[in-house]
């Protein structure tokens, strides 16, 4: 995984006191009883289970101010979805019930429990005798922010009743082949649960999966956590009902904070749209870098129109984020917020903060018409843009089924007709792609077209040229270019489809193209020669 650029150290010089260090004070949910906290300025621990019930002076981190911000806000993101405040303030830790807090020391005083990157107890958050929870961070980078704080929450887990997350093999249940599950892919959506390993991937989430005891003693975190301690999921910040009630968020500009607690939760958001216009939205997760370093919760987005029919689902496989970029004709419209899975784990743990930011303009693309015939095997199209901008391109799309498109061929703003032998029997299915000199995109009418004959000639050749050749192919093909003393000029492969062959490095005059088609395609007529006139 991508890890931060530095690490911040913090190098003792002199013996000073504890008290000395003046720690962020940080929390994470303030209103909440049940606390989680991080103590990275030095603790004196007088517990009968630790260190043989000897006194245990633990050394400040000496993590500088955004370290231990960092390691606050991925801690934080980790127990967002519940009803608990992590905090750097020992204030806030004191003044919380015995049975609902734990302290984690962050230390690099290590000797006294070698080997390991942190120590707790099972439970001990509700045992109310303040047993704290250990963190040696001079063993984690050291002072890596991603790794103090991935220990933070995995040992804090362990004091709220959670063990390891296993691996096993799939032919031998009795014996595990990892005791901490190290996760599965890599970069972005690379993944490991919060109780295995997850020092080495981005995405780390609570887990429902096997511990140490038996690959069958499934082990469902978020339950646990939220049943077992005295605190429960965080309360539900949006509805997922579609209806006036529907909180509105204004279309033309608008930046709204949200929390997917729940597996089942789910946030909607009502728009009105004015006028036709590109609508853009961003769907960023909580996190603390670029690329969603620290990020839990995968987005998909949902796009609704006002009678709540679903319109589209945006759910990229790579990525954490979703970027909507569309064009909505005036009406209320809704999207609806949710966690998913991606190729490395499902959708379980995907939970976390979000922010969503939105806006609308209007186009200056008023119309796009689009009308055609068909002569023969010949698809004749034509259109008509009403626009305030001048248009930049026009980009004529088909598709054999009406619903995938890909681009045709591109044109300038200024044409308005275009011709096309599609070489197929059946229906093919055309639109345009128009683009404004202010980027702004609208697309026409979709218009459906039959053949009524198959084509006499495999290739249609523009003659009559300036810079390309233009060939019209029904398969792949060869082709070999010459002028009229028979000296070669150019020779290549090209495919089934529109090909443009450049040619205006050439003088004027008059040129032979022989096109070879490929024997795959059972053709009879495989040769093909025209005559070329370049302007």
């Amino acid at each position: 995984m991508k890890k931060p650029s530095t690490y911040c150290m913090l190098v003792l010089a002199l013996l000073v006191s504890l008290n000395s260090f003046s720690i962020p004070k940080l929390n994470s949910f303030p209103a909440a009883v049940a606390t989680i906290y991080l103590d990275f300025d030095g603790h004196t621990v007088n517990s009968s289970v630790w260190n043989s019930g000897l006194p245990l002076l633990c050394a400040p981190s000496g993590m500088c101010d955004s370290s231990i911000t960092e390691v606050f806000n991925r801690v934080s993101e980790d127990y967002r979805p519940f009803a608990i405040n992590i905090t750097t303030d020992s204030t806030v830790f004191l003044a919380a019930p015995l049975d609902k807090r734990i302290r984690v020391i962050i230390t690099p005083t290590s000797g006294w429990y070698p080997g390991v990157g942190g120590i707790s107890y099972i439970s001990s958050f509700i045992w109310g005798d303040d047993t704290p929870a250990f963190v040696f961070c001079n063993l984690l980078g050291p002072n890596s922010p991603k790794m103090v704080a991935e220990c933070c929450s995995h040992e804090s887990g362990h004091t709220l009743g959670l063990s390891h997350q296993s691996v096993y093999d799939a032919s031998n249940c009795s014996i595990p082949t990892l005791t901490y599950n190290p996760g599965v892919g890599a970069g972005e959506i690379g993944w490991a649960p919060i109780m295995g390993n997850s020092y080495y991937k981005n995405m780390s989430t609570w887990n429902n999966g096997p511990t140490p005891y038996g690959c069958t003693s499934a082990q469902d975190n978020l339950t646990i956590l939220s049943t077992q301690n005295g605190f429960g999921f965080r309360p539900d910040d949006f509805g997922e009902t579609l209806n006036a009630s529907t909180h509105a968020v204004a279309a033309n500009n608008f930046s709204v904070s949200g929390l997917i607690a729940t597996n089942t939760d789910k946030d909607a958001f009502r728009i009105q749209i004015g006028t036709n216009s590109n609508f853009h939205l961003a769907a960023i997760p909580g996190n603390v870098g670029a690329n969603y370093i620290g990020s839990n919760l995968d987005i998909t987005v949902e796009l609704y129109n006002g009678l709540g029919t679903l319109i589209r689902t945006y759910d990229p496989t790579a990525t954490m984020d979703v970027i909507v970029d569309t064009i909505l004709n005036a009406g209320t419209y809704y999207i609806k917020i949710d966690g998913t899975g991606n190729a490395n784990v499902g959708d379980y743990g995907s939970l976390g903060s979000y922010t969503l930011n939105g806006t609308s303009g209007t186009l200056p693309i008023h119309d796009v018409s689009l009308k055609g015939t068909v002569d023969k095997a010949k698809h004749n199209l034509n259109w008509k843009v009403i626009a305030d901008e001048p248009i930049r391109s026009i980009v004529v799309e088909r598709s054999i089924d009406g619903t995938q498109f890909d681009a045709l061929t591109s044109l300038t703003g200024n044409d308005n007709n275009f011709s096309y032998l599609p070489y197929q029997t059946g229906v093919m299915y055309y639109r345009l792609k128009v683009t404004s000199v202010l980027n702004q995109i609208m697309y026409s009418n979709t218009l459906a077209l039959k053949a009524t004959d198959k084509p006499e000639k495999l290739f249609t050749v523009s003659t009559l040229v300036q810079q390309t050749i233009t060939v019209n192919a029904a398969a792949n093909f060869q082709y070999l270019l010459s002028d009229m003393n028979g000296r070669t000029v150019s020779t290549g492969k090209a495919f089934k489809g529109i090909n443009n062959i450049p040619i205006a490095n050439q003088p004027g005059g008059m040129y032979v193209i022989q096109l070879f088609a490929d024997n795959s395609n059972g053709s009879t007529n495989e040769r093909q020669t025209e005559r070329i006139i370049k302007q």
